[in-house]
């Protein structure tokens, strides 16, 4: 089932996580007992079953993208795999503009695999709408190992750093990078 999102994915621009990354999700997830997860970045799906795998059999995974073509993709892996349409709320739009209106505190774990350039933004919205305990996760926080080379400031690179020291330097946040995949931050709401 994963095999066939992936394969999917082949055709878009968006990479989906690999098993390294997903199965730390799924076990993230699975530690939260977590009820409400917002995932930034749907890709074809294959980040999203990860973290439905390991939330609890209620709980709702809201998904925010702003291609509706990645969602479509995503709502056929999350069928694929077994799970009821009630499980997943898909967002269509910019993160920046959904987030803010999501509740602040009620979420247990956010997940961004979205615009690498607004990855400080996210932080600072993942704060606001995680409970205390919850968990953040940014996928790529090692940038294809551009984020330790200093000679790479394009855009992207230089927001993933700017990130990874926010995260660093929060006093509400214990942070953890995990060297799955292209690097996965996960840090935990005091």
């Amino acid at each position: 089932m994963l095999a066939d999102a992936r394969a999917r994915a082949a055709d878009l621009p968006a990479v989906p996580i690999g098993p390294g990354g997903g199965a730390a999700l799924r076990f993230v997830a699975a530690l939260l007992d977590a009820r409400n997860v917002v995932e930034i970045g749907t890709g074809c799906g294959v980040s999203g079953v990860w973290i439905l795998r390991g939330m609890r059999p209620d709980g709702v995974l809201t998904s925010v993208d702003v291609e509706p073509e990645h969602q479509r993709l995503a709502r056929e892996a999350f069928t694929a795999a077994g799970f009821p349409s009630q499980r997943v709320r898909l967002i269509y739009g910019s993160a920046l503009d959904v987030l803010p209106r999501l509740t602040d505190g009620h979420y247990d774990m956010v997940f961004c695999d979205g615009d690498k350039r607004e990855y400080p933004q996210y932080l600072e919205q993942a704060i606001r709408l995680l409970r205390p305990g919850g968990v953040v996760a940014f996928d790529n926080a090692l940038w294809h190992d551009k984020v330790a080379d200093p000679a790479a400031r394009d855009a992207d690179t230089t927001a993933v750093r700017e990130m990874l020291e926010q995260a660093k330097e929060h006093e509400g946040l214990v942070p953890l990078l995990l060297p799955v995949g292209d690097g996965l931050l996960v840090a935990q709401k005091r």
